[in-house]
């Protein structure tokens, strides 16, 4: 230990610069990021960027508030710097697994970002044994090579298990499993409560019972929490209609259940379960449209012509019946064999192999085909309007899991990106814009505060797309810029169309979407870059995402000619603050519960041989990534022996000094598979000739 201490220290002293040589600026900031061996700071006053090794951050990690010492520029032109104090911690509670050793009961954060280990009173750990899973408290940080000391919150289960590391990545990220028993009783009263709609609510409410409405969701949704409605009108045009679930009837402002929703901000989706933002008697039950129910839902209903022009719209609370509950796939079906005459002249069963009937009727068309066919095609005029005026398609390959009874993967698939898909969501962006640009312009027109939580994407960063640009030339492609430094959604749009279709394709779209500023929430409308939106926010989500649950009460309030106290604008500035915070939470919660499952999936494949693609490379190391799983492992230098290896940072590729043999970014590879670890949440890879 003595020989640890004195290693430390010497490190420290080494790293840390002689402020004789130049003097040394102490600024206050946050850590945004770390990544690697790399910390990344943002100074509260003036946004300087500055990179922190990871051996200089004391005990700080992402989200903290820091005092740092500012050094020089280096020769990349990057200023680096040193932690000198922590001033707030982001957070205290973490997950972690037991080790029983000679040194005492040890915590093991599962997060391996995290720098320390946590030392626990042997009297407080009372029976846990080594693989135990616990969420701890620190009660008292210090920096490697001592050991901070903490408490045992909650014992989680075994590590190993299934529903253990699961339920462990969404608690580490701050997510609780389980509702406190005062909002489970709220939730129980407001169900029995409400059971049946009573006429004097129906009365207040456009009646809508008898107008086909359907919703179209994934195989496994519980909830359904959007509808589309479609009726022809005796002047040939279309009335279409939008109908989300109406939380805020049921969710009242400052009650235990709002409390709890804003708590979490979001619904969390795992692998092989939904951690939801409010109890399953809401979420799955009186704010679910299901098929056959009347439902309390909040319309936003258009007169839409052939050509895809919104005529006129309307807005308010409703009473709906869904006529059917349609997934994915058997919208599409019925799509597919209404559009295939030849199909339609093929005897068949009743039921299609998805369990739509398929019978003819009097017009040689399945049931319900002309109203989805109908709704496709004005939908694509949308799509096409929306790409024509520069929105962007950052649209990806997505991997989904087959699990048996106990969770473990047996087959890793491509998510189909079907037309249907695209329907529904060209039509939940209709309702998403129209809504903000009505309170936008009722706000406006009307001199009074009405503080939506608008959905805004920034214009990118200048320097970010500078790199993008550098890095896309390295694959063979153009970004081209303007004289200013700015890029259009069009210029990005000429960019995909190059790779479309090409291997290096989902390696562009994630360095491109990682150059992008990111949508947030903020009372501040500054438009939507990447849909190319002038007016944005979120409305059709209530049942899983708080900020939607603000936009009906704000709409309402509107349309009941209602005010909103100035003083409540520090609210709603707060809470698209923490929505904005819990999004990025949840997403590396489903980050990390997808990899969790890659990696487990991977386990009883070592040795064997993948189509590969690199999609990183580093002085230490090759990142590639399993062409069919997406699951990606690292290739270390050392394990390519037929030479000695560097990085050319230029031209993104590993060269060998003798061979000249290179190893790009983008280039496609055989690798096998030689060790896949849970514990690290890594694999290892070789290259195979």
């Amino acid at each position: 230990m003595k020989q640890k201490k004195e290693f430390w220290k010497k490190e420290r002293k080494n790293n840390t610069r002689s402020e004789n040589t130049h003097k040394i600026k102490i600024i206050k900031g946050k850590i945004k990021a770390i990544r690697g061996h790399t910390a990344y700071f943002i100074s509260d006053t003036d946004n300087t960027s500055v990179e922190i090794p990871a051996r200089q951050l004391s005990t700080a990690m992402a989200g903290d508030k820091v005092e740092i010492k500012l050094f020089k520029k280096n020769k990349t032109g990057v200023h680096e710097g040193e932690v000198i104090k922590v001033l707030s911690r982001a957070k205290n509670y973490f997950v972690g697994t037991i080790l029983v050793s000679d040194k005492g009961m040890i915590v093991i954060p599962d997060d391996r970002k995290i720098k320390i280990s946590v030392k626990i009173a042997r009297e407080k750990g009372g029976s846990l044994k080594n693989d135990d899973k616990v969420r701890i408290k620190i009660t008292k940080w210090a920096a490697a090579p001592e050991y901070s000391e903490g408490e045992i919150v909650t014992v989680l289960g075994k590590k190993g298990d299934n529903s253990t590391e699961m339920n462990s990545i969404a608690i580490d990220k701050g997510f609780d499993i389980d509702f406190k028993e005062q909002v489970l009783q709220e939730s129980r009263n407001i169900f029995e409560q409400n059971k049946q709609i009573s006429q004097e609510e129906i009365s207040k409410r456009k009646d809508l019972r008898n107008t086909l409405t359907f919703t179209i969701d994934p195989k496994t949704a519980k909830d359904f929490d959007d509808a589309i409605s479609f009726k022809k009108l005796p002047n040939n045009n279309y009335e279409i209609g939008v109908h989300i679930a109406d939380v805020s009837y049921y969710v009242t402002e400052k009650s235990e259940l709002d409390k709890e929703a804003y708590e979490r901000g979001c619904s969390v989706y795992l692998p092989d379960r939904t951690i939801p933002m409010l109890p399953f008697e809401l979420s799955d039950n009186l704010c679910s449209l299901s098929e056959g129910d009347e439902k309390l839902a909040f319309s936003a209903i258009f007169e839409i012509d052939s050509k895809a022009k919104v005529l006129s719209k309307w807005f308010g609370k409703s009473v709906i019946k869904s006529a059917k509950r349609f997934t994915y796939e058997n919208a599409q079906e019925i799509l597919d064999s209404g559009n295939s005459s030849l199909s339609l002249r093929v005897e068949r069963s009743n039921l299609g192999k998805s369990g739509v009937d398929s019978r003819l009727h009097g017009n040689d068309k399945p049931k319900y085909f002309e109203e989805l066919d109908t709704l496709n095609k004005i939908a694509k005029l949308f799509r096409k309007e929306k790409f024509q005026k520069g929105a962007i398609d950052f649209e990806q390959e997505e991997v989904a899991f087959e699990l048996d009874k106990d969770g473990k993967p047996i087959k890793i698939y491509k998510k189909q990106r079907l037309d249907t898909h695209k329907l529904v969501e060209e039509y939940m962006l209709l309702a998403n814009k129209e809504v903000a640009e009505f309170v936008y312009k009722f706000e406006k027109k009307s001199g009074k505060l009405f503080p939506l939580p608008y959905r805004i994407h920034d214009f990118p960063d200048k320097d970010r797309i500078a790199e993008l640009a550098v890095f896309v030339k390295a694959l063979g492609h153009e970004l081209v810029i303007g004289k200013t430094g700015n890029i259009t959604g069009k210029d990005m749009q000429a960019l995909f169309a190059q790779v479309e279709g090409k291997a290096e394709e989902a390696l562009v779209k994630t360095a491109a979407i990682r150059s992008m500023s990111k949508a947030i929430y903020s009372t501040k409308n500054i438009g939507h870059f990447g849909l190319a939106f002038e007016y944005y926010a979120h409305f059709t989500s209530p049942i899983r995402r708080y900020p939607d649950l603000l936009v009906h009460r704000i709409l309402q309030k509107i349309l009941s000619k209602e005010n909103i106290a100035e003083k409540n604008l520090a609210f709603y500035e707060k809470a698209c603050s923490h929505s904005t915070d819990q999004e990025i939470k949840a997403s590396e919660a489903e980050r990390d519960g997808r990899k969790y499952k890659q990696i487990e999936y991977m386990l009883d494949k070592v040795g064997k041989i993948f189509d590969g693609l690199i999609t990183g490379v580093t002085e230490w190391g090759i990142y590639a990534e399993d062409s069919e799983t997406r699951a990606e492992g690292m290739i270390k230098l050392s394990t390519l022996s037929d030479d000695f290896y560097k990085l050319d940072a230029k031209t993104y590729s590993i060269i060998g000094e003798k061979t000249k043999k290179v190893y790009s970014l983008g280039q496609k590879i055989k690798i096998k598979l030689v060790s896949a670890d849970l514990d690290k949440k890594q694999m290892d890879f070789e290259i195979v000739s």
